[in-house]
């Protein structure tokens, strides 16, 4: 009869190179480094990251959430919003500009509002 801590150390590397390889085939698409440098003509001409996507749009055109890609469109608008040169330039030294904050403070508010909206205001 086999040991219980064997069982369990084979399950754990079996698993652990299972991870492994997962891991390695995310960064072999280049799609976290994508994100992160908000490179969105990459991004969305990379078939990683593209076929997924159109999938799950037309899931969820089928299954007629609008609310939910909605929802989607505002993250990725934020996201692409956040690598602009205008948010890289609300920081000059260490001193905030007010003047560039106010209307990223008043479009958030917008963007909340019309969220709050969305799931309160209608039925």
């Amino acid at each position: 009869m086999p040991d219980v801590g064997s069982i369990l150390s084979t399950i754990s590397e079996f698993t652990s190179s299972v991870f492994s390889k997962i891991a390695e085939m995310a960064q072999s698409t280049s799609i976290p480094e994508q994100i992160q440098n908000v490179d969105i003509v990459g991004l969305f001409s990379n078939p990683w990251f593209m076929v997924p996507f159109i999938i799950w749009l037309g899931y969820m055109i089928y299954k007629q959430a609008f609310r939910d890609l909605i929802i989607v469109a505002i993250i990725i608008a934020l996201w692409w919003v956040s690598g602009t040169d205008y948010m890289q330039t609300l920081v000059v030294g260490d001193e905030l500009q007010i003047n560039k904050i106010l209307p990223v403070l008043f479009g958030g508010t917008a963007i909340l509002g019309f969220i709050i909206y969305m799931f309160f205001g209608r039925s």
